[in-house]
């Protein structure tokens, strides 16, 4: 049976949607298939980790009759790369095995049964939703996807908090050592927000934002995001991803934000991002700390490492307050300079226990919150 009749990269595209949460070695060796659903010239690829779930749709399909099967992701998207461009590519069916030919080429995968693919189920009633443009969303993420933990004992920090209120959708990471906060408001952007009651607090898994984040592009095509109390959807250019919630109760960002820091200097990103690269390279691997050291038009960067060297360099800046003498974990300053975009930014200083509080003046809604660290 012939499923589908195709240019490679129209095939290759889909796949390549959904494969980026399959694993290749699986303890239910399902999950590293992906599920091709052909209805008519629908031809539909699913791929899933129980936890998420990634879907898109494409005409390609040959033939009336409806059909499903499973077969290896990686194996398909590897030999799929590995073929060129022309000539037309026929996928069949045949004795439970799925054959790709293309002019001489012909390759033969082991499929496993449509039916034990365990596809995971949309919620019955989405109470909250939100519709922005993909531009918009990827920018929110992009912002604060970098302070969220990594396989961190207190799960509910493994993911990045949305809050859905009636006019804005904010977004929040935090390791516990920095914390990114951002957000756009509904009057900004056509920002479109539908809630049922009152504002609502969702965290979503680490692995679905770097997802989306590999998947949204810098279009102005919309992103339908729906919230249901245990799942997230979001749905956009075809593509349909499926997404549990992390429970628990994420930390309140509200009170770590600093107010009234009365040390703040102003400098560019890109010169200040140089020095600390700089610096980065004689600090010690395991604690990475670099010395701010600010005083009248002068920021001082300086590290030193267990082998007794030494880096230091001096940068002019717009400051005329008293001095203040401070360390931190160069690599979270790194982070938040190498993801901003803007010109200038703004660092605001207290005294050597108080975290900084990094803004910029091209985006008022974003701050960056960092720890600092005995050195």
């Amino acid at each position: 049976m012939i499923l589908i009749k195709a240019q490679r990269d129209a095939i290759l595209k889909p796949l390549q949607t959904v494969t980026g949460i399959v694993e290749r070695r699986h303890t239910l060796p399902i999950l590293s298939n992906v599920l091709i659903n052909k209805d008519n010239t629908t031809v539909s690829f699913c791929s899933t980790d129980i936890e998420m779930q990634i879907k898109t749709q494409s005409e390609m399909g040959s033939g009336t009759e409806p059909f499903a099967t499973t077969v290896a992701a990686r194996k398909l998207l590897d030999i799929l790369r590995a073929l060129p461009e022309q000539p037309e590519i026929t996928v069949s069916y045949t004795n439970k095995k799925l054959t790709l030919a293309q002019g001489k080429s012909k390759f033969s995968l082991q499929t496993l049964a449509a039916e034990e693919f365990p596809t995971v189920s949309s919620a019955d009633n989405y109470p909250a939703k939100v519709v922005l443009s993909q531009k918009s969303l990827k920018h929110l993420l992009h912002l604060v996807h970098f302070a969220m933990a990594q396989q961190d004992i207190r799960y509910y920090l493994n993911g990045l908090l949305l809050v859905i209120d009636q006019d804005s959708l904010k977004a929040v990471a935090t390791d516990g050592h920095r914390l990114a906060f951002s957000a756009v408001k509904a009057s900004d952007n056509g920002v479109q927000i539908q809630l049922n009651g009152e504002r609502q607090e969702v965290i979503i898994p680490r692995k679905a934002v770097l997802e989306l984040q590999r998947l949204l592009n810098e279009s102005d095509a919309a992103v339908n995001i729906e919230f249901a109390s245990n799942q997230a959807r979001f749905s956009f250019d075809q593509i349909e991803l499926l997404s549990k919630l992390i429970e628990g109760k994420f930390p309140d960002y509200q009170r770590v934000i600093p107010t009234g820091h009365s040390k703040i200097v102003t400098t560019e990103r890109e010169v200040l991002l140089g020095a600390l690269q700089r610096a980065a390279i004689l600090t010690t691997d395991k604690f990475k700390g670099v010395r701010l050291t600010l005083s009248p038009a002068t920021l001082r960067v300086s590290s030193t490492n267990a082998e007794q060297e030494e880096a230091s360099e001096d940068l002019e800046v717009d400051y005329q307050g008293e001095p203040v003498d401070i360390g931190f974990n160069v690599q979270y300053l790194l982070d938040v300079l190498s993801n901003l975009k803007s010109k200038t930014i703004q660092l605001a200083l207290q005294d050597p226990n108080a975290s900084a509080l990094i803004t910029t003046l091209d985006d008022p809604e974003f701050k960056y919150v960092v720890m600092p660290m005995r050195i």
